[in-house]
């Protein structure tokens, strides 16, 4: 599988695509528009092992609804992410059998690897 999961208003993940190669075969997915499903979801939670991997604390929402005061459950992440798509990691690229998320340059520099041999 060959799919991309970002924000198309977001500037690093514009940044991120081009400086990793993402090309025309990749399909793109804004998130606003069409959010993660559960099954690509789980495919992810398995590579990375938790959904709380996935979860970015840097939403604004995540202040917003109080989330930082309360414990999280494996269960309450998920939850939250196939609710509102601004809690997943972006960018979230599939490339193969490999799953990028996030922004670090760690995953940056691998997805890149990965992509541009």
């Amino acid at each position: 599988m060959r799919k991309v999961f970002l924000l198309n208003s977001c500037s690093t993940c514009q940044r991120i695509l081009k400086e990793v190669g993402i090309d025309d075969s990749f399909e793109l997915q804004n998130i606003k528009q069409k959010n993660i499903s559960a099954k690509e979801l789980e495919l992810a939670k398995k590579q990375y092992g938790s959904y709380e991997a996935l979860f970015s604390r840097r939403a604004l929402k995540y202040r917003a609804m109080g989330l930082h005061e309360k414990s999280l459950t494996e269960e309450d992440y998920k939850s939250l992410i196939l609710q509102e798509y601004t809690f997943l990691k972006r960018p979230f690229i599939f490339y193969g059998d490999q799953i990028f998320v996030g922004n670090t340059k760690k995953v940056v520099a691998a997805a890149k690897e990965a992509i541009k041999g």
